[in-house]
């Protein structure tokens, strides 16, 4: 459970934004109250039902892109602030879901989470691990009850990368849907206060008991209400979404503090599978905008391909990725 944030919002995305400068003393406190910077990283209040819709519409369709949007004016606050100094290397935060794969009632061999870590870390690429602390049987039942917890071989495998540096999020509880129909399958959307304070105490029970202690939420399904923000943001240093989170909180700039947590939703082209996310990747790295930028990838979909597309991105990524816990650290004033 994370401790109150210390600074407030505002400052706190401020510092996200210029955490390097900040650190090496090249620019001073001042600097997170420039005009630019301050328009730039406002916190948007969650936007009505309407538009929500029409903005994930908007995304689907290309109009609403994440390049243009979200790239385009923090990097022109930095500039506002640095000029001729602003451009650097991207700073981006490498997100893998899910351990283990939703549905995998029956346990399976980890050898292609063994691949995977293997293939990142050859590259010396940093990420973090969307982790269940069980599976539901028949994932996409709302009815269902029934749910294992972690096999030995993944407790085992969880172990080998925790000991190899990897970071870990908490995600959800068991991946069991609360709702058939597939846009709105979610394990959050629905749960009152106390449930959802229960669910979250029972996932982080388990993995605790697997040495695991995240600051890191990721909601399955990529879907949570609006008013179950706070209380994530209670526990959590940083709460994460995607995609499917646009309908349900709006699209907001990524990442931003709020509500005392740092907010990190993925969205495209840095969401997906590896292939199309290296392209966003090496754009993104020729363009030498110094951003924290999220990404994500699925455990699964690597493993559907020969790992050659995953590879070329680490590659992309190697020397560009950040390690999870900096992201904090830089949102405060250093001691």
């Amino acid at each position: 459970m994370r401790e109150g944030a210390r600074i407030s919002d505002r400052e706190g995305s401020a510092r996200l934004l210029l955490a390097d400068e900040l650190r090496a003393g090249r620019v001073d406190s001042s600097a997170l109250q420039h005009p630019a910077v301050v328009a730039a990283v406002a916190s948007r209040p969650v936007p009505p039902a309407p538009l929500r819709s029409l903005q994930r519409l908007a995304m689907k369709g290309g109009l609403h892109d994440f390049e243009r949007r979200n790239l385009r004016p923090l990097g022109a606050a930095r500039e506002a602030v640095l000029g001729a100094d602003a451009p650097g290397p991207p700073r981006f935060l490498v997100r893998v879901d899910e351990f283990p794969l939703a549905g995998a009632y029956d346990a399976r061999p980890t050898d292609d989470l063994d691949r995977f870590h293997e293939v990142l870390s050859e590259a010396g690429v940093p990420y973090l691990l969307a982790v269940s602390s069980g599976v539901a049987r028949d994932y996409l039942d709302p009815a269902g009850g029934e749910s294992r917890r972690l096999s030995d071989s993944e407790l085992a495998a969880l172990a080998r990368l925790r000991d190899d540096g990897v970071a870990f999020a908490q995600h959800g509880f068991d991946h069991r849907t609360r709702d058939a129909l597939p846009r709105r399958r979610s394990e959050l959307v629905g749960l009152e206060p106390d449930a959802l304070r229960e669910l979250l105490d029972a996932g982080a029970e388990r993995l605790a008991e697997a040495g695991i202690h995240p600051d890191v939420f990721v909601p399955p399904f990529n879907r949570f209400e609006a008013g179950q923000y706070d209380l994530l943001a209670e526990r959590f240093e940083v709460v994460c979404g995607g995609p499917e989170s646009v309908a349900l909180v709006g699209y907001h700039r990524t990442p931003l503090w709020r509500s005392g947590a740092i907010y990190m939703p993925a969205y495209e082209p840095f969401y997906g599978r590896a292939a199309a996310v290296t392209e966003a990747v090496e754009r993104a790295i020729e363009a030498q905008r110094a951003l924290w930028i999220p990404l994500v990838l699925h455990l699964s979909w690597e493993a559907d391909s020969d790992w050659s597309a995953l590879r070329r991105l680490a590659r992309s990524l190697s020397g560009h990725a950040r390690a999870w816990g900096e992201l904090a650290r830089t949102a405060h004033p250093a001691p």
